[in-house]
C-alpha cells in the first residue's frame, strides 16, 4: 500500500481537541491534503493545553495529533470567512467537524446545505452523545457514562479512567474508517447519492460503548453486571500481571495449548498434568489455585528469563515498560509525534496558528501544492 494512497484527496477540517484532529491527521498521514480551520487568536483548544510546551511555545498535546495539516484562522461569524469556507467546501472531498450540534447551521454552514450544494462532498460529524444531545463530549465523562470506569481499576478500589483518552482515540479512528468507506463508496457509485447518505455521524459515546466488545457481551449473555478485575481477565486464566524477581510482567494464556506450554516452561508439571485444568473453563473455576501457583513460580527469577522461556514456547508475555521505553521501539519525534500507525508518512510538522492563512485565502486548495 502506498504511503500516499490518499494523494489528491482534500479534507476540510473543522475539528479541535482529540477525536477529530486524530481522524484528520490519519487521513493526512495517508496522503490527503488537510486544511484545518481554527478560531482566530486562540486556535484549537489544545494549543493552550500545557505544560509541557516545546521551544516554540506549541503544546505537546496539540503536536500529538496535528501533523500533515495546513492552518487557517477564520472567524465563522464574519461573512468573508464564511465565504472562504464555502469556497473550500466546494472543492473538498470531505468535511470533518466536531462542533456542538446546530452551531454550523446557525452560520449557514451546516451539513445539509453544503451537501445539497456539492454532490461529491462527504461530511463527517463527531459529537459526544449524538445529534440530539448538545452536551460537550469530553473523554473522561464519556468513559464514566459508557461503562469503562465501572470495569477499570482494582476490584476493591474506586472506578478508574483509562490512562489515555481512549474514547476519543477510538472515535477518531472510527471516523477515519467511516470517511475512507464513504470515499470508496463514492468512487463506486458516483456522485449521485442523496445528501443524507453522505452524512456520517460518529459519537464518542457509541464508539466507547461498542468498544466494550466482549465485556458487553458477557453482560448480555449472563444478565450480570461486569466487575472490575484489575490486571486480571474475567474469561481467561492465567491472563494477568505477575511480579518476577525484579519487575512485573504479563503472562497471557489464550489457548489450552498455550496453558500446557506455560505450565511446563514454568516448571509447574503437576498443574500441566492436571486434567481439570486442561480447559480454560477449568482454569477459570480454579482461578485462585492457578494464579497462586504461577505467581509463586514467577517470583523466583527475573522477568527477562520468563519472557525468554515463555516466548520460546509461544506463550504471550511482556514486561511492563515505561512510556519512554515503549517510544524507543517505534519512530517518534518531539515535533511530529509517534510515527503513523497506518501506512503513511510525516510530510509536514504540525502548523502554527494561521501559518497558511494568507496562501489559502489567495490560492484555495492550490496552496497545498505550493
Amino acid at each position: 500500500m502506498s504511503h500516499d494512497s490518499l494523494s489528491g484527496i482534500k479534507i476540510l477540517d473543522f475539528t479541535r481537541v482529540l477525536a477529530g484532529p486524530l481522524c484528520t491527521m490519519m487521513l493526512g498521514d495517508m496522503g490527503a491534503d488537510v486544511i484545518k480551520i481554527e478560531r482566530p487568536v486562540t486556535g484549537d483548544d489544545t494549543r493552550g493545553w500545557g505544560p509541557p510546551f516545546d521551544a516554540d511555545g506549541e503544546s505537546a498535546y496539540f503536536l500529538s495529533v496535528n501533523r500533515n495539516k495546513y492552518s487557517v484562522a477564520a472567524d465563522l461569524d464574519r461573512e468573508a470567512d464564511q465565504a472562504l469556507v464555502r469556497q473550500l467546501a466546494a472543492d473538498a472531498d470531505a468535511v470533518v467537524e466536531n462542533f456542538v450540534p446546530g452551531a454550523l447551521e446557525r452560520r449557514g454552514l451546516g451539513a445539509e446545505a453544503l451537501l445539497r450544494a456539492h454532490p461529491r462532498l462527504i461530511w463527517c460529524t463527531i459529537v459526544g452523545y449524538g445529534l440530539a444531545d448538545a452536551r460537550v463530549g469530553y473523554d473522561v465523562a464519556v468513559q464514566a457514562e459508557c461503562g469503562w470506569m465501572a470495569i477499570t481499576g482494582a476490584p476493591d478500589g474506586d472506578p478508574m479512567k483509562v490512562g489515555v483518552a481512549l474514547a476519543d482515540v477510538i472515535a477518531g479512528k472510527d471516523a477515519a474508517a467511516a470517511v475512507l468507506a464513504a470515499l470508496l463508496g463514492r468512487e463506486r457509485r458516483g456522485a449521485s447519492a442523496a445528501w443524507a447518505s453522505r452524512r456520517i455521524v460518529i459519537s464518542l459515546a457509541h464508539s466507547a460503548t461498542a468498544a466494550l466488545v466482549n465485556v458487553a457481551q458477557n453482560a448480555l449473555v449472563t444478565g450480570e453486571e461486569p466487575a472490575r478485575w484489575g490486571n486480571a481477565h474475567p474469561n481467561l486464566v492465567p491472563y494477568q500481571l505477575f511480579h518476577a524477581a525484579d519487575r512485573p510482567l504479563i503472562v497471557a494464556v489464550g489457548t489450552d495449548a498455550q496453558w500446557r506450554q506455560c505450565a511446563i516452561a514454568l516448571g509447574l508439571d503437576e498443574l500441566a498434568a492436571d486434567a481439570t485444568l486442561a480447559s480454560n473453563a477449568g482454569r477459570v473455576a480454579a482461578r485462585d489455585r492457578v494464579v497462586a501457583a504461577v505467581a509463586k513460580q514467577v517470583a523466583q527469577a527475573p522477568a527477562s528469563e520468563w519472557v525468554t522461556r515463555l516466548g520460546a514456547v509461544g506463550v504471550p508475555t511482556g514486561m511492563v515498560r515505561s512510556v519512554g521505553d515503549a517510544l524507543g521501539q517505534v519512530g517518534a519525534s518531539a515535533t511530529s509525534g509517534v510515527a503513523p500507525s497506518v501506512p503513511g508518512r510525516v510530510r509536514r510538522p504540525p502548523p502554527r496558528l494561521d501559518e497558511h492563512g494568507a496562501s489559502v485565502r489567495a490560492h484555495g486548495w492550490h496552496a497545498c501544492a505550493r
